[in-house]
C-alpha cells in the first residue's frame, strides 16, 4: 500500500511538471509557421489576417517574428493574444489595424510604424471601435497621423510608447472607461491624450503616471490643439501623477467637464495656461500639482459660460512668463477663479502679474482665498470690485514683498483700489478675515 501511494504521488508530480509545458506549446503558434514573413518588403496583410483568424478560432495565441512586417487594414478578431519580440517586431503600413465590435483582445510588444507622411488628418495606426476588454501592453506607435483612435470602447493602455505622430498619440471619443497608465508620449503635432465625448456625460477614464513631452500646435486654434492631456465633455475623469513638459498650450486642459480630478501632476514649460478648467465645467478639483514655467498657472474660469464649483489647493506655481507666444492676448497670472471656488494652501513664486485672481468684471461669485503663500509677484491678490461682482472672502494669506500691491481691487483690468485689505468696507462684495 505504501509503495503504491508513493508511485501515485510521483506520477502526480510528473504531471505537474510536464502538463503546463505541453499546454503552453499547444496554445501559442509561431506566425512564421503560418506563412507570415518579416523583412521581405512584400505586403503580408493576407497571410497575417489568415493567421489571426485561424489562431482566434482555435483559442490560441499568435507570436510574430522579429523584423518588419508590411501590413494594412488588419482586423484583429476577438479572444486573442498577439505578441511580438520586444522592441523588434514592427508592423509597417498606413491604417495598420482595427478592432471592431470585439472583446478580450491583448496586443503585446508590437511596434506600429506609419508611413511618416505628416498628414494629421490621416487614419490612425490602430483603430478600436465598439469594443470591450481590450489591452495594449508595451506597444509602440510611430510616424503616423494618430497612434490610437478609440470610439465607444473600454481599453487598457499600459507601458506603451508614442512618438513622431502628426496629430495625437491617443484620441478617444465616447469611451466607456479607459485606463491609460505608464505610457511615454513625445513629439506629437497637436495633442498627447484626448478624451472627448460627442455630448456631455460620464466617462470615468483614468490617466495616470504617464510622461508627455513636446506637444506642438500645427492645427492652430486657440486652445483645442497643443495640449498634453485634453478632456472635452467627458465627466468623472481622473488625471493623476503625470509628468508633462513643453506643451504648446496647456499641460492639462479641461473643457466642459464635471467632477474631474487633477492631482499630483508636474507641469513644466507650458506655452499658455498650464492647467485650465474652462467653459461649462462643474466640480473640478486641482490639487497638489507642481507648475514651473508657463504663461499662466491654474485657471478655473468662464462663469459667463457656466464654469463653476472648484477647489484649488496645495499647488506650487512658479516662474510664470510675462507673455504667451501662442496666445498674445493672455495676461500672466498664477491662479484664477470666478465662481463658487476655494483657493487654499497654495504657494506661488515669481509671478509677473496677479498671483491669485478672483473674478473678472461682474463674473465673480463665492470665492474664498485663504492660507496661501505668495512670494515675488507684481500683485499678490487681485479681486474684481466691478459693478455686479459677487462675494469674495480673503483670509490669512502671506504675501511677501509684492512689487506693486499686496491685495488690490480691480474693475476689469484697471486697478481702482491699491489697498483692498484696508478699504474692504468700501466694497460690499468683499469680506476680510479678522486679525
Amino acid at each position: 500500500m505504501l509503495a503504491t501511494r508513493r508511485h501515485a504521488l510521483a506520477a502526480i508530480g510528473a504531471l505537474a511538471v510536464t502538463l503546463p509545458i505541453a499546454a503552453r506549446a499547444q496554445t501559442s503558434i509561431d506566425a512564421t509557421s503560418l506563412g507570415v514573413a518579416a523583412d521581405t518588403g512584400k505586403d503580408q496583410s493576407a497571410a497575417l489576417q489568415k493567421a489571426l483568424d485561424r489562431v482566434a478560432s482555435s483559442g490560441q495565441s499568435l507570436r510574430l517574428p522579429a523584423g518588419k512586417i508590411v501590413a494594412s487594414n488588419l482586423a484583429f478578431p476577438s479572444t486573442i493574444l498577439v505578441e511580438g519580440v520586444p522592441g523588434a517586431t514592427q508592423l509597417v503600413g498606413a491604417a495598420i489595424g482595427q478592432i471592431a465590435n470585439g472583446a478580450n483582445v491583448v496586443l503585446r510588444d508590437l511596434t506600429f510604424v506609419g508611413l511618416g507622411d505628416n498628414n494629421a488628418a490621416g487614419p490612425a495606426l490602430l483603430d478600436i471601435t465598439g469594443s470591450s476588454a481590450i489591452t495594449l501592453e508595451r506597444c509602440q506607435f510611430q510616424k503616423g497621423a494618430t497612434g490610437l483612435a478609440l470610439t465607444n470602447a473600454t481599453v487598457t493602455i499600459r507601458d506603451c510608447g508614442f512618438a513622431d505622430l502628426a496629430d495625437a498619440a491617443i484620441h478617444s471619443l465616447d469611451s466607456r472607461g479607459l485606463l491609460i497608465t505608464g505610457n511615454t508620449v513625445t513629439g506629437c503635432g497637436n495633442a498627447g491624450i484626448r478624451i472627448w465625448r460627442s455630448a456631455s456625460g460620464p466617462d470615468g477614464s483614468i490617466v495616470t503616471q504617464n510622461r508627455i513631452t513636446k506637444i506642438a500646435w500645427v492645427g492652430g486654434g486657440n486652445g483645442q490643439n497643443g495640449n498634453g492631456i485634453n478632456v472635452f465633455r467627458a465627466d468623472e475623469v481622473i488625471i493623476a501623477d503625470n509628468h508633462l513638459a513643453d506643451c504648446a498650450f496647456s499641460a492639462i486642459r479641461l473643457n466642459s467637464t464635471n467632477n474631474t480630478q487633477v492631482s499630483g501632476n508636474t507641469c513644466l514649460r507650458s506655452g499658455e495656461n498650464a492647467i485650465f478648467s474652462e467653459f461649462a465645467f462643474s466640480g473640478s478639483v486641482v490639487a497638489n500639482n507642481i507648475i514651473d514655467g508657463a504663461a499662466g498657472g491654474i485657471s478655473m474660469t468662464n462663469l459667463d459660460n457656466g464654469g463653476r464649483l472648484a477647489v484649488c489647493s496645495g499647488n506650487i506655481v512658479r516662474n510664470i512668463a510675462p507673455l504667451s507666444i501662442v496666445n498674445p492676448d493672455s495676461q500672466p497670472f498664477g491662479i484664477a477663479a470666478e465662481g463658487d471656488a476655494a483657493i487654499t494652501g497654495n504657494t506661488l513664486e515669481n509671478i509677473p502679474g496677479v498671483a491669485i485672481s478672483a473674478g473678472f468684471g461682474p463674473y465673480l461669485r463665492n470665492v474664498l482665498i485663504s492660507g496661501n503663500v505668495v512670494y515675488g509677484s507684481a500683485i499678490g491678490v487681485g479681486v474684481s470690485v466691478a459693478p455686479g461682482a459677487g462675494t469674495v472672502h480673503i483670509g490669512d494669506n502671506l504675501i511677501h514683498e509684492p512689487r506693486q500691491y499686496a491685495v488690490a481691487g480691480l474693475e476689469w483690468d484697471r486697478i481702482v483700489e491699491p489697498d483692498l485689505l484696508a478699504n474692504a468696507s468700501r466694497y460690499p462684495n468683499v469680506t476680510v478675515a479678522a486679525r
